[in-house]
Formats: structure tokens, sequence, C-alpha cells
């Protein structure tokens, strides 16, 4: 969700940068979008380093049960 968040927020700060030709007193549109466009950068990149440190590894062990003989599967999985 945040990578597109950040997505969306790098649009949103570009068309107010770039496109809209709006001009306030009191707001300055153009760096309010440059803002955005940082911000909307910086919330990808820790969505995707977040979600590169997710990963899950899972391990299995098979043993044979020495009294009755059946092969015996164990799974760990660490999220």
């Amino acid at each position: 969700m945040s990578i597109g968040f950040g997505i969306f927020m790098f649009a949103l700060g570009a068309i107010l940068a770039f496109a809209v030709n709006v001009s306030l007193d009191w707001i300055e549109l153009s760096t309010i979008g440059y803002i955005l466009m940082i911000a909307g950068a910086v919330t990808a990149i820790i969505g995707v380093v977040l979600m590169s440190r997710r990963r899950s590894v899972s391990t299995s062990h098979t043993t044979v049960d020495p009294v009755s003989g059946d092969r015996v599967t164990r799974r760990d999985e660490v999220v």
C-alpha cells in the first residue's frame, strides 16, 4: 500500500508543479507540488525497503520415527 500511495503522491505533486497554472496569493502550488513529489518518492522507497525485508524463509526437516518407522517431515516458516 505504501508503494501505491507514494506513486499517487508523486503524481499529484507533478500535476501541481507542472500542469496547474493558478496563482494564489497565500500559497505557491508549485512548491507544494515539489514537496509532494519528494514525499512520494521517499514513501515509495521506504515501501520497497520494507517489502524486501518481509521475505519468508521456510525450512523442512525430514526424519524417520525409530518406533514406527514412519517418515516425519517438519516445516518451519520464518516470516
